[in-house]
């Protein structure tokens, strides 16, 4: 039969014992190939590309390159200098000499305060520990001592004097578990909540006008992440940390994760509801409308560094929450 007999269209039954079916041979990969759709082998087009994104990368090492020089070059130049100067015997040696020990001085005074600020926050986080450890086990007892160490922590206060005062005279009748906290709640921590409200009231209405008022957008931005800093480390000192700028970034990391675990979705729900029953985004322009949320997020984050830094859980005292914030908030921004 020839091949175009064997083309030919042809009659047959499935199960005919006679029925070859022919199987094509599979296709070997060889080094300069893949198998196709079909079987045969197809050009490897990723290997020049893997070899260019994983060959060295000259741009870079020339840039970093570059940069290390330079900064070798300045730290050189600066330490000769300095050792020039400190060898004169003149005026000028002398004054380099006093300079150098304003510095010395001066750096270490800064990294005392930040050493102290850091055992200041680790500080507040063992008393809410240990007031937190009370309240569940109702040990009157443990309640009492932590009671004693928020005592010592506010006892050289002048704007306390009155509540420890309250609390003294008062504590002795209290003994069921739990009381001597709640009152320590009401007469300590409570009018600092207050004060906490108005500073993450004024840090919020500042960021919405530098928003709406600034001319370029990094600047906005630079100046929100400084305010908001600012503004916890001002709520750390009021509660009684009184961290250094090492000691605020690391409390910013504590705020934003329990923003994260606790408070993103109640952020969320909170700004639409008072955004959408405001009607703000139609009364106000463009940029007021960015001042007016970037404001409503510097009140959340406050908030939040509140329930962080407070060395105690709100028990009989009011909770600073941001949607009693943003009405007042909002009200500013559509009035301006």
């Amino acid at each position: 039969m020839t091949a175009a007999d064997s083309r030919r269209p042809r009659v047959f039954a499935p199960g005919d014992p006679g029925l070859v079916i022919d199987q094509p041979e599979p296709a070997t990969q060889s080094g300069n190939g893949s198998p196709g759709l079909d079987g045969s082998a197809v050009p490897e087009t990723r290997s020049l590309a893997e070899g260019a994104r994983h060959g060295i990368r000259w741009g870079a090492m020339l840039l970093s390159a570059m940069v290390g020089l330079t900064a070798l070059a300045a730290g050189l130049a600066w330490t000769r200098f300095v050792s020039d100067a400190l060898l004169r015997h003149d005026w000028v040696g002398w004054t380099a000499l006093g300079l150098a020990g304003v510095a010395a001085l001066a750096g270490g005074v800064l990294i005392l305060r930040e050493v102290i600020g850091l055992f200041r926050l680790a500080r507040l986080g063992r008393l809410r520990k240990s007031i937190d450890a009370a309240l569940a086990e109702g040990d009157v007892k443990r309640e009492r001592g932590a009671v004693l160490s928020l005592k010592a922590l506010y006892a050289g206060r002048h704007d306390m004097r009155w509540g420890l005062q309250r609390l003294s005279e008062h504590e002795r009748d209290l003994r069921d578990p739990g009381e001597l906290l709640r009152l320590a709640d009401r007469e300590l921590v409570a009018p600092l909540d207050i004060e906490a409200r108005r500073l993450v009231l004024k840090s919020a209405k500042r960021v919405s006008v530098v928003t709406a008022m600034s001319p370029m957008a990094w600047v906005a931005m630079v100046y929100v992440v400084i305010e908001n800093l600012r503004m916890i480390r001002a709520l750390a000192g009021l509660y009684g940390g009184r961290p250094g700028l090492a000691g605020s970034v690391r409390l910013a990391r504590l705020v934003i994760a329990h923003i994260l675990a606790t408070g993103g979705v109640a952020m969320t729900d909170d700004l639409i509801g008072q955004f959408l029953g405001q009607d703000v985004l139609r009364r106000l322009s463009r940029r007021l409308g960015e001042g007016a949320f970037n404001g409503a997020l510097t009140a959340r984050l406050g908030t939040a560094a509140i329930e962080v830094t407070r060395p105690m859980p709100f028990l009989d005292a009011e909770p600073v929450r941001v949607r009693n914030l943003l009405p007042e908030l909002f009200k500013k921004q559509a009035r301006a």
